[in-house]
């Protein structure tokens, strides 16, 4: 065995929150780090491991002497930092650009802080891993990971150290973690025993130790047995040590390591679907901040306006609540308080942010003024032109009122009914905007003679819809869909009935310990109710209401004049326990593919019904049996992440409801009194996007980012200005390529540009900045993330720079 080398990791995995509420793991981070620094007084060969730089600000605030201490250990090379990240997250569930901002405020803050930034990503205790994420760790200085779910029964691998590889060719160095990332408080010997067998003879590997989740470190019992060991000559060596180190030393034995181009799945499958409102609230709150730091940049360059101080803080709120245990659901009831209200004030700050950016731009439009005209004011987040229904609150709509363009084109309107039931003093005019790329327009309501608005006729018993496009029949007794009809393709979408509530039985545990997918029926929703509710030139809206026990369900179907998809608005009172909604669209293809978004990526998996997590999109796309045509249908929605696709068959899982906190092998007792997710009423909307070809062909990455961001629209009244009634900001001509983040840098004034490629294709990119004057000309290799950095002096050339947006020479 003395062949063989362990390299000791002396850590101590610390959740923040999970059991408890996040004051107890600020309690206890303190006390873990003062036992750490106290153990290396008493064991000087002993190096001490820790990530999370959201725990270090804790320590910072909280005892400064401490984090003195902590910080003459990390000179000292003691004190080893890795995972250079705000906190260990989830990796299937943030966006693209949340992963980012994890490195981006965790690595800025270790140099700052601490002098140094760390070069091992580390996430041991995360329920899977995006294929996406050696790209944004190599990007993000991190050039090896470590971690330990899925396990061996879980997800087979050629060995426990691999190159994982990216779709884009990024390799991080990566090893899996064998049996536990922590240890009990005792002699050591059966867990070094059985790491060490796992290894061939000359092999190396890592051996993690201490007490954790509810943090605690090595203890004395743990080092003494350590040094006991290490003097045995017939055990293998044992080596106190880092992740670094141990890398470093993989790599000098020169063995052949095999690559992995795959992500890193399945464990814990129920994580991406429990707790449907801190998936909400996380969706809305990542879209709300890029939007805000888009606009907020834009309103700088082109009014003066400041650019907000807080959108940093209100980031590493939403960075913290992305924790692994918080954001998959799987923590106690009273955290999912604390989150709410952390991402609320997130919320806050990017609505503060987006509202004041948004009024300096629009009041700066020269608006002429009209008598009785009420200007309308329509600003596009998204670097291409758009064509969206946009709705607003606004006071008394007169019918005979008209609708024009920036350039006086009438543009059609409907009066649809306002969110406030006070009769004839408010309305929610919709009409459908078409807007140039991050730029704004301005529409005018102009006045007419008459006093009162007049509904549209419509039959009510109508339970048919149609535009230029598409034909849609909801069954009146089930509130399914009975047909999606494609005119122009001469296609029925559906073999069968479509968005069907399907009920299923899940007695699992919060997590789905054990869990592959969901097919136990329990029923389906129906004696439904379906009612047409608004029929005008701009939409028409189909609701079906429908029951399910205590629970109530109701779609409302949309179908928008000259927009090729369904709109549905979903709103469920869940009163079930041990219980699964899903939503489900049999599609009448062959030879299907099924694809889901991943962060700044997408990623194809087999569609054996195997549950999935994804973010705002999923598709399923194959050959039509009678033509042999490409045809499918992309699920956009702005809540939800988990689907399943069997055969040609896609879901979305709408809600769980286990009990909270419910971890596998507890049995629950059959009359005992517990806390159950998801009781109550949630809404979401979801898209159906119905295309020929492909999801590329049908741009599904840009219409589920025009469903999760959507366009601003704000009153204005008439006044003068220097801006016209419309202007573009900042445009992309490649149709492959997404411009994910626009902000201010970190270190000053200079602006930051993030693009990715989202068909796994190379791309020429033109990204015209016209606030700034500058053009940026780039070549992307199929799903590269590139960040560009643009000199706030014209003098200076624009440069593409690492995610963490290091100065020139820094």
């Amino acid at each position: 065995m003395r062949d063989r080398t362990l390299h000791m990791i002396g850590n101590a995995h610390l959740d923040p929150v999970w059991l408890w509420q996040w004051q107890e793991g600020y309690q206890e981070a303190k006390a873990t780090f003062r036992s750490a620094l106290d153990r290396l007084c008493e064991y000087p060969e002993w190096v001490f491991t820790s990530s999370s730089a959201a725990i270090y600000e804790w320590i910072e605030q909280g005892d400064h002497a401490m984090f003195k201490e902590i910080r003459a250990r990390v000179a000292e090379g003691r004190w080893h930092i890795a995972g250079g990240w705000w906190i260990q997250s989830d990796c299937n569930l943030p966006s693209g650009e949340s992963l980012v901002r994890q490195g981006l405020y965790g690595q800025r803050y270790f140099r700052e802080k601490l002098g140094v930034t760390a070069t091992v990503g580390y996430n041991v205790d995360s329920f899977g891993h995006a294929s996406t994420l050696p790209q944004i760790l190599r990007k993000s200085g991190m050039d090896h990971y470590v971690f330990m779910r899925p396990q061996p029964h879980e997800k087979g691998l050629p060995d426990a150290l691999f190159w994982w590889e990216s779709d884009d060719g990024s390799r991080v160095l990566t090893y899996r973690l064998p049996y536990t990332y922590c240890t009990s408080a005792d002699d050591l010997r059966t867990h070094v025993a059985r790491c060490a067998t796992d290894l061939s003879p000359g092999g190396v590997g890592m051996c993690f130790f201490g007490v954790g989740n509810h943090g605690g470190g090595p203890t004395r019992a743990n080092l003494e047995s350590i040094r006991r060991m290490a003097a045995n000559p017939e055990g293998p060596a044992l080596a106190m040590s880092t992740p670094a180190r141990f890398f470093a030393d993989a790599l000098e034995r020169g063995r052949t390591v095999p690559v992995v181009h795959d992500e890193l799945q399945h464990h814990a499958v129920g994580c991406y679907a429990a707790h449907s409102g801190v998936k909400r609230w996380n969706r809305r709150t990542e879209n709300l901040l890029v939007a805000a730091e888009k606009l907020s940049a834009v309103a700088r360059q082109v009014t003066g306006q400041p650019y907000p101080h807080d959108l940093g803080h209100a980031w590493k709120s939403v960075l913290f609540n992305q924790f692994h245990d918080i954001l998959a659901g799987t923590s106690i009831e009273p955290a999912y308080e604390d989150a709410r209200d952390a991402y609320g004030e997130a919320a806050s700050i990017a609505g503060r942010a987006l509202n004041a950016a948004a009024q300096a731009l629009s009041w700066r439009v020269r608006i002429e003024h009209e008598e009785g005209m009420r200007p309308i004011f329509v600003f596009n987040p998204h670097a291409w032109p758009i064509r969206v229904p946009v709705e607003l609150e606004i006071g008394r709509l007169l019918s005979s009122e008209t609708l024009l363009d920036d350039e006086g084109r009438e543009v059609a309107f409907q009066a649809g009914r306002s969110l406030a039931t006070v009769g004839a003093g408010r309305n929610r005019p919709c009409f459908v905007a078409e807007l140039p790329p991050m730029g704004y327009k301005v529409y005018r309501l102009m006045a007419g003679a008459e006093d009162t608005a007049q509904p549209m006729d419509s039959d009510p018993a109508t339970s048919v819809i149609e535009n230029e496009r598409l034909q849609l029949s909801i069954d009146a007794d089930s509130g399914h869909i009975a047909s999606l009809y494609d005119k122009h393709a001469g296609h029925e979408v559906f073999r069968g009935p479509g968005a069907v509530p399907a009920v299923l039985s899940d007695e699992s545990d919060t997590w789905s310990h054990g869990i592959s997918a969901y097919d136990d029926a329990a029923g389906t929703f129906g004696a439904a109710q379906v009612r047409l509710v608004e029929h005008g030139p701009v939409r028409s809206v189909l609701r079906a209401v429908s029951t399910y026990g205590d629970s109530r369900l109701t779609q409302e179907f949309t179908l928008y004049t000259g927009i090729n998809r369904v709109e549905v608005r979903v709103t469920v009172d869940w009163r079930e326990r041990w219980k699964l909604l899903r939503l489900q669209f049999p599609l009448h293809l062959s030879s299907t593919r099924a694809t889901y978004e991943t962060p700044y990526g997408h990623i194809e998996r087999a569609a054996t019904g195997t549950e999935e997590a994804g973010l705002a999109w999923a598709d399923i796309s194959g050959t039509v049996r009678d033509s042999g045509k490409a045809y499918g249908l992309s699920l956009c929605n702005d809540a939800k992440y988990s689907y399943s696709a069997r055969e040609n068959e896609l879901r979305l899982t709408v809600l769980r409801s286990p009990i909270y906190a419910h971890h596998d092998p507890y049995v629950p007792e059959p009359d005992g009194e517990y806390q159950w997710m998801d009781q109550g009423v949630q809404s979401f909307t979801y898209w159906l996007l119905p295309h020929e070809g492909t999801w590329k062909q049908a741009g599904t990455a840009r219409r589920a980012a025009e469903l999760c961001q959507r366009p601003i629209a704000l009153l204005e009244t008439y006044h003068d200005g220097p801006l016209p009634l419309s202007a573009s900001y900042l445009s992309v001509d490649a149709e492959n390529v997404i411009v994910g983040a626009v902000k201010r840098a970190e270190d000053g004034e200079d602006l930051i540009v993030r693009c990715y490629e989202t068909h796994g294709a190379t791309a020429k990119a033109r990204i015209e900045l016209g606030a700034w004057h500058r053009t940026i000309e780039a070549e992307f290799s199929p799903c590269e993330i590139k960040t560009f950095r643009v000199p706030a002096d014209p003098a200076l050339p624009v440069g593409e720079t690492s995610m963490l947006e290091w100065k020139p020479g820094s």
